[in-house]
Protein backbone atom coordinates (compact mmCIF):
# COMPACT_ATOMS: atom_id res chain seq x y z
CA UNK A 1 0.00 0.00 0.00
CA UNK A 2 1.91 3.03 -1.25
CA UNK A 3 -1.00 5.43 -1.60
CA UNK A 4 -2.35 7.40 1.32
CA UNK A 5 -5.59 6.30 2.92
CA UNK A 6 -8.54 8.50 3.76
CA UNK A 7 -9.99 8.21 7.25
CA UNK A 8 -12.87 6.06 5.96
CA UNK A 9 -10.59 3.62 4.17
CA UNK A 10 -8.24 3.52 7.15
CA UNK A 11 -11.11 2.81 9.54
CA UNK A 12 -12.39 -0.01 7.33
CA UNK A 13 -8.91 -1.49 6.95
CA UNK A 14 -8.15 -1.65 10.69
CA UNK A 15 -11.69 -2.35 11.85
CA UNK A 16 -12.46 0.74 13.93
CA UNK A 17 -14.72 3.72 13.48
CA UNK A 18 -13.57 7.05 12.11
CA UNK A 19 -14.43 8.46 15.54
CA UNK A 20 -11.94 6.05 17.14
CA UNK A 21 -9.19 7.14 14.75
CA UNK A 22 -9.87 10.79 15.58
CA UNK A 23 -9.82 9.95 19.28
CA UNK A 24 -6.49 8.10 18.98
CA UNK A 25 -5.01 11.16 17.31
CA UNK A 26 -6.50 13.59 19.86
CA UNK A 27 -5.39 11.40 22.80
CA UNK A 28 -1.81 11.37 21.56
CA UNK A 29 -1.83 7.70 20.64
CA UNK A 30 -0.82 8.52 17.07
CA UNK A 31 1.66 10.84 15.50
CA UNK A 32 0.06 13.80 13.72
CA UNK A 33 -1.55 12.56 10.52
CA UNK A 34 -0.81 14.19 7.16
CA UNK A 35 -3.64 16.25 5.70
CA UNK A 36 -4.75 17.40 2.30
CA UNK A 37 -5.10 21.11 1.46
CA UNK A 38 -8.78 20.71 2.38
CA UNK A 39 -7.83 19.32 5.82
CA UNK A 40 -8.74 15.68 5.17
CA UNK A 41 -6.59 13.12 6.99
CA UNK A 42 -4.26 10.94 4.93
CA UNK A 43 -2.87 7.82 6.62
CA UNK A 44 0.30 5.95 5.60
CA UNK A 45 1.21 2.23 5.88
CA UNK A 46 3.04 2.91 9.14
CA UNK A 47 -0.15 4.35 10.58
CA UNK A 48 -1.99 1.10 9.78
CA UNK A 49 0.61 -0.99 11.58
CA UNK A 50 0.68 1.40 14.54
CA UNK A 51 -3.12 1.49 14.97
CA UNK A 52 -3.22 -2.31 14.87
CA UNK A 53 -0.53 -2.39 17.56
CA UNK A 54 -2.43 0.12 19.73
CA UNK A 55 -5.54 -2.03 19.32
CA UNK A 56 -3.59 -5.06 20.57
CA UNK A 57 -2.40 -3.11 23.60
CA UNK A 58 -5.98 -2.05 24.31
CA UNK A 59 -7.34 -5.57 23.78
CA UNK A 60 -4.83 -6.94 26.26
CA UNK A 61 -5.76 -4.47 28.96
CA UNK A 62 -3.18 -1.71 28.71
CA UNK A 63 -4.56 1.54 30.07
CA UNK A 64 -4.93 4.64 27.92
CA UNK A 65 -2.23 6.27 30.06
CA UNK A 66 0.08 3.32 29.39
CA UNK A 67 -0.58 3.52 25.67
CA UNK A 68 0.00 7.28 25.74
CA UNK A 69 3.32 6.79 27.52
CA UNK A 70 4.35 4.21 24.95
CA UNK A 71 3.27 6.46 22.06
CA UNK A 72 5.20 9.40 23.53
CA UNK A 73 8.33 7.29 23.75
CA UNK A 74 7.83 6.08 20.18
CA UNK A 75 7.50 9.66 18.97
CA UNK A 76 10.90 10.47 20.51
CA UNK A 77 12.54 7.85 18.31
CA UNK A 78 15.23 5.21 18.58
CA UNK A 79 16.73 6.65 21.76
CA UNK A 80 13.73 5.25 23.68
CA UNK A 81 13.90 1.63 22.51
CA UNK A 82 15.06 0.37 25.91
CA UNK A 83 12.25 2.21 27.69
CA UNK A 84 9.66 0.92 25.24
CA UNK A 85 10.99 -2.59 25.67
CA UNK A 86 10.68 -2.26 29.45
CA UNK A 87 7.05 -1.14 29.12
CA UNK A 88 6.26 -4.06 26.83
CA UNK A 89 7.97 -6.53 29.16
CA UNK A 90 5.87 -5.23 32.04
CA UNK A 91 2.72 -5.47 29.96
CA UNK A 92 3.62 -9.00 28.91
CA UNK A 93 3.64 -10.01 32.58
CA UNK A 94 0.18 -8.48 32.97
CA UNK A 95 -1.06 -10.47 29.95
CA UNK A 96 0.48 -13.67 31.31
CA UNK A 97 -1.32 -13.12 34.62
CA UNK A 98 -4.59 -12.62 32.72
CA UNK A 99 -4.00 -15.86 30.82
CA UNK A 100 -3.32 -17.75 34.04
CA UNK A 101 -6.55 -16.41 35.54
CA UNK A 102 -8.49 -17.37 32.41
CA UNK A 103 -7.00 -20.89 32.52
CA UNK A 104 -8.02 -21.21 36.17
CA UNK A 105 -11.53 -20.00 35.40
CA UNK A 106 -11.78 -22.39 32.45
CA UNK A 107 -10.70 -25.30 34.66
CA UNK A 108 -13.43 -24.42 37.17
CA UNK A 109 -16.02 -24.27 34.37
CA UNK A 110 -14.86 -27.59 32.94
CA UNK A 111 -15.07 -29.18 36.39
CA UNK A 112 -18.60 -27.84 36.81
CA UNK A 113 -19.56 -29.41 33.46
CA UNK A 114 -18.17 -32.75 34.68
CA UNK A 115 -20.16 -32.36 37.91
CA UNK A 116 -23.37 -31.64 36.00
CA UNK A 117 -22.77 -34.53 33.61
CA UNK A 118 -22.45 -36.81 36.64
CA UNK A 119 -25.67 -35.41 38.15
CA UNK A 120 -27.50 -36.01 34.88
CA UNK A 121 -26.49 -39.66 34.78
CA UNK A 122 -23.63 -39.35 32.35
CA UNK A 123 -21.22 -40.75 34.94
CA UNK A 124 -19.98 -44.33 35.18
CA UNK A 125 -22.54 -46.65 36.85
CA UNK A 126 -20.53 -47.07 40.06
CA UNK A 127 -20.73 -43.30 40.67
CA UNK A 128 -24.53 -43.11 40.27
CA UNK A 129 -25.41 -44.28 43.80
CA UNK A 130 -23.05 -41.79 45.41
CA UNK A 131 -24.43 -38.92 43.34
CA UNK A 132 -28.09 -39.74 43.96
CA UNK A 133 -27.54 -40.19 47.71
CA UNK A 134 -25.71 -36.88 48.23
CA UNK A 135 -27.60 -33.80 49.37
CA UNK A 136 -27.68 -31.07 46.70
CA UNK A 137 -25.47 -28.61 48.60
CA UNK A 138 -22.49 -31.00 48.54
CA UNK A 139 -22.90 -31.68 44.84
CA UNK A 140 -22.52 -27.98 44.06
CA UNK A 141 -19.18 -27.31 45.67
CA UNK A 142 -17.84 -23.81 45.78
CA UNK A 143 -16.08 -22.39 42.79
CA UNK A 144 -12.93 -20.69 43.92
CA UNK A 145 -10.79 -18.57 41.66
CA UNK A 146 -7.92 -16.45 42.78
CA UNK A 147 -6.25 -13.49 41.21
CA UNK A 148 -3.71 -11.07 42.50
CA UNK A 149 -6.42 -8.59 43.40
CA UNK A 150 -9.56 -10.51 44.24
CA UNK A 151 -11.02 -13.86 45.20
CA UNK A 152 -14.37 -15.00 43.92
CA UNK A 153 -16.30 -17.76 45.68
CA UNK A 154 -19.57 -18.72 44.08
CA UNK A 155 -21.89 -21.64 44.79
CA UNK A 156 -25.37 -22.80 43.94
CA UNK A 157 -26.70 -20.82 46.88
CA UNK A 158 -25.44 -17.66 45.18
CA UNK A 159 -27.55 -18.43 42.14
CA UNK A 160 -24.53 -18.85 39.90
CA UNK A 161 -24.56 -22.54 39.05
Amino acid sequence: MSEALTIGRMAALVGVSTHTLRYYEQAGLMRPVARTNAGHRLYARGDVDWVRFVMRLKATGMSIAGMQAFAALRARGAETVAERRALILEHREHVRAQLAQLRSNLAAIEQKIIDYDAMMGNAPADDMTRIEDEPQNTKDTQWTTRSSTQTTNASHADGTS
